[in-house]
This record gives C-alpha cells, structure tokens and sequence, in this order.
C-alpha cells in the first residue's frame, strides 16, 4: 500500500507541473492580452486619447513585452513562494480576491458532494435490489428529469416559485447584513440558512447520476455467478450483499468522487452567476473574458489540484476497497 500511495504521489505532482504548464500557454493562446482588452473598452466608453507609447508603457508595465517562457518562469517562482501574483482586473493581490471565495466553494461543494452521495447510495442500492418495481420505477423517473433539466432552469424555476408563492426572494449565501461582515456565530448560522437551495440545484444533477451508475453495476453484479452460489449455500441476504457485490458495485462509484468535485465547481458558473454566490467560478469567467491571466491561472491551477487531490484520495479509497486496484 506504502508503494501504491508514493507512485500516486509522485503522478500528482507530475500532473500539476504539467497542468501549469499547459494553463500558462492555453492563457497566453488568444490574440492580444490583458493591455488589449483594456485599451479596447476604454476607447468603447469614448476615449481616443490612447497612443502606442502609452500602449508599450502599460505592456512593460505589466510585464506583457517579454517571453512568454520568461513571464511563466516568474510566476512560478513567485507561486513557489506563496505569491499568486496581482489581478489586473481588480487591482488586487489574487490571494486576497480568492481567499473567502475559495473556502465558501469548497465548503458548497463538499456538501453537495455529501448530500448527493447521501442521496444516491441508499436509492441505488434500492433500485438493485428491487429492479422495475415502483419504487425503482419512481425513483429512475426523478432521476431522468435530474439528469434531463439544466441547473439554470432549475435555478430559474425555483426562484419563481420561492417570489411567487412564498413572497422570498432567493439569492446570495448571506443576507445583506451579514455581506461584508466579519466571520462571527451568526454570520455562519445565516450561511447554514441559505445554503440549501444552492446544494439541492447543484446536488439534484449529480445525485441522478451516481444513482444510475450504482443501480446499473450492482444490479449486474448481483446476477453474476458468484452470488448465484452464495446465495444457493444459504449466506445471509444482507451480508452477502454487503460484503461481496456491493464492494464491486463501489468503484466506478468512488472513482467518480475525483471528477465530481472540480466539475460541481465549473458546472455552477451559470447556477452562482443567476444566484449571485461569492464563488469562483464567476470570477473564473470574468477573468477569463477579460484575459486577466494572473487571476484565470491561479483559479484554473486551483481547479486542476481540486482534481488531482480528488483523484488521489478516490483513489486510496477505490484501493482500500479493491485490493487488486494496488497491484
């Protein structure tokens, strides 16, 4: 195990020193940069007052005018030392932009991974175990609109319904008060209170999907021979079940937990946009629109370790539970 776990530590790092790499260079691809885009939206509002000297001022300024090699060897020496470098967006250090954003989106995403996991175990296990009855039938009919509505729609739909028959008005993680307030008990409680219904339209999509995938392999495992022959030597149901199938059944399940994470994250960008949640996947898009490369590198670079770590540790999972995974 000591051998498995040192090779998927030494491939992670590999990883994320190739995923820097290619996200410095995916950043850099489109025509023009940052001093492009801002040259152009001033001179949209009616200022024709910028010349080229200007132009190659603000490029050496900002460090645009040298190798694109050059600029990546910096930012990784300044990302070595804890510096992720300063927006040019924003006009602030990207540690102090992303901070609060980062923690409130692993703390949405990891429960909306929970609840969804919550969800989908004891229902897939259901669905196996009593295929095409009507609670399977129930069950996989919910699914398919999950799998099936869009998380905006949803988003849109819950909203309506919350201003039109409740009279509430749905958006943010915070009520005004609580804002730009500093961390107390009761800002965390008013986050505990309007945190439902971003996890359950985040969680609904995923949620149908992981039921799917465990109905699907326990079911075809529970008609393989080996629980035929159980079951015929009078094994107890729930034991066998437990020990056996469901065990097989669990790892394309916990090998979804790598991806799940990373993909709640850019698949909320619409969802927190329209709900107005302080994550980063609508600073990811305003970053990336405005080509503020600093900024789109730091969150994509943390986007990409989100993935290696969830990959490493479904992994050590998917181990502990297969051992044939460690060979």
């Amino acid at each position: 195990m000591g051998a498995y776990v040192l090779r998927r530590v030494l491939a992670s790092l590999m990883t994320l020193i190739a995923l820097s790499i290619v996200t410095y260079i995916i950043i850099d691809l489109p025509p023009g940069d940052y001093v492009t885009t801002y040259v152009s939206e001033l001179r949209h509002r009616g200022d024709q007052n910028i010349d080229q000297t200007t132009i190659d001022a603000l490029r050496e300024r900002y460090g645009f005018d040298e190798p694109i090699f050059i600029r990546y060897g910096k930012w990784i020496l300044n990302l070595l030392h804890g510096d992720l470098g300063r927006s040019f967006l924003y006009n602030q250090p990207v540690t102090e932009l992303i901070g609060e954003r980062v923690l409130l989106t692993i703390l949405v995403s990891g429960v909306t991974l929970l609840v969804s996991w919550g969800i989908a175990f004891p229902i897939g296990i259901y669905s196996a175990l009593r295929p095409y009855s009507i609670g399977d039938y129930i069950f996989t009919f919910i699914g398919f609109i999950g799998l099936a509505v869009p998380g905006f729609l949803l988003t849109l739909i819950v909203m309506y319904i919350a201003f039109h028959y409740f009279g509430i008005t749905i958006g943010g993680l915070f009520s005004p008060e609580y804002i730009n307030a500093p961390w107390s008990v009761g800002r965390a409680l008013d986050l505990l209170q309007n945190i439902g219904i971003p996890v359950f339209i985040l969680g609904l999509g995923g949620s149908a999907e992981l039921i799917r995938v465990l109905r699907a392999n326990l079911l075809d495992e529970l008609h393989k021979p080996y629980v035929v022959t159980a079951r015929a030597k009078g094994l107890h149901e729930a034991g066998m079940i437990l020990r056996h199938p469901l065990c097989v059944a669990l790892n394309p399940f916990l090998s979804t937990a790598g991806w799940i994470l990373p993909e709640l994250v850019s698949g909320s960008v619409i969802v927190a946009s329209i709900l107005g949640l302080p994550l980063i996947g609508p600073l990811l898009l305003q970053a990336l629109r405005s080509q503020d490369m600093y900024l789109a590198g730091a969150l994509i670079l943390l986007l990409g370790m989100l993935t290696i770590i969830g990959t490493f540790l479904s992994d050590l999972l998917l181990a502990w539970v297969d051992p044939r995974v460690r060979i």
